[in-house]
C-alpha cells in the first residue's frame, strides 16, 4: 500500500513538528510548508493525498487557499481552527474544506481524522478510467462509486470534495428515504463523526450550487421540514 503524502500548511513552527513527527510514527509521509507559497511549491512538485490548512496565516490566509484549490482540485483539506471560532470552521467547510479540527487538538483524533477523510477519498490516478461496478445515472449526471466521480452528460466531471461526494452517494444510495443530519453525518463519515457537527447544511449549500439548475429551488436534493433531506431525483442504476 502507498504512503500518503500529508501536506502540513501552518505558520506556527511547533505544530508543524508536532503533526509531522506523529504522521511518521502512524505510517504517514509529512510535508512541511509555513506558508501557501511553500504548499504551492509542494502540490507542483508531487503528490499530495491531503492537505492539513491552518486558517490564520500570514499573507495568504487558509480560507482564501482553499477557496482557489477548490476551483480545479478535490484534493482532501482538513482546517485547523482556533478553538472557539466556529465562524472560522463555517467559513472553512464553506470554502471547500473536508473537516476541521480545533487547536489545541488530540493528536489521536487528527490521525483518526486523516484516515477517515483517506478513506473517504481514494486517489485516482491521472487517465484512470471512470468504469465502475455499477453507475447512478439521474438528470443531467452519472455517478460512480467505485472512481468516486460524478460527470455530466456533456462530459465534464464536476469537481466534488470527499465529504460532498460521500453525502451524495449516501442520499443518491437511499433515494427516496428522508435522511436527517445525525444519520448523514453517521454514514457519511462514520467514527469520525463528531456529534455537534454542524457541516451537512454547509455541504448540502455546496452540493446544490454545484449540481442544480436553479440552487434555490432545488430538485434533486430536497428539504423535508423538520425531518432532514431526501434525494428526489429519478435514479437509473447501471453496470459499466
Amino acid at each position: 500500500m502507498q504512503t500518503p503524502n500529508i501536506l502540513i500548511v501552518d505558520d506556527d513552527t511547533e505544530i508543524r513538528e508536532l503533526v509531522g513527527g506523529l504522521l511518521t510514527r502512524h505510517h504517514m509521509e509529512p510535508l512541511l510548508a509555513r506558508n501557501v507559497p511553500e504548499a504551492e511549491a509542494h502540490l507542483a512538485a508531487g503528490r499530495v493525498d491531503l492537505i492539513i490548512l491552518d486558517i490564520m496565516m500570514p499573507g495568504e490566509d487558509g480560507t482564501s487557499f482553499c477557496r482557489r484549490l477548490r476551483q480545479d482540485s478535490n484534493i482532501p483539506i482538513i482546517m485547523l481552527t482556533a478553538l472557539g471560532e466556529d465562524i472560522d470552521r463555517v467559513v472553512g467547510l464553506e470554502m471547500g474544506a473536508d473537516d476541521y479540527l480545533p487547536k489545541p487538538f488530540n493528536p489521536r483524533e487528527l490521525v483518526a481524522r486523516i484516515k477517515n477523510v483517506l478513506r473517504r477519498a481514494p486517489p485516482v490516478r491521472p487517465g484512470e478510467s471512470h468504469a465502475s461496478p455499477q453507475a447512478y445515472r439521474f438528470d443531467r449526471y452519472t455517478l460512480y462509486p467505485e472512481t468516486r466521480s460524478i460527470v455530466r452528460d456533456d462530459g465534464e466531471e464536476i469537481v466534488l470534495t470527499s465529504g460532498e461526494f460521500s453525502l451524495l452517494l449516501v442520499l443518491v444510495e437511499r433515494a427516496p428515504r428522508v435522511l436527517n443530519r445525525d444519520q448523514l453525518l453517521d454514514m457519511s463519515r462514520g467514527a469520525a463523526a463528531n456529534p455537534f457537527d454542524r457541516s451537512i447544511d454547509a455541504q448540502i449549500s455546496r452540493l446544490r450550487r454545484k449540481l442544480e439548475s436553479n440552487p434555490r429551488q432545488p430538485a434533486l436534493i430536497k428539504t423535508v421540514r423538520n425531518l432532514g433531506y431526501a434525494f428526489a431525483a429519478k435514479i437509473e442504476r447501471a453496470s459499466e
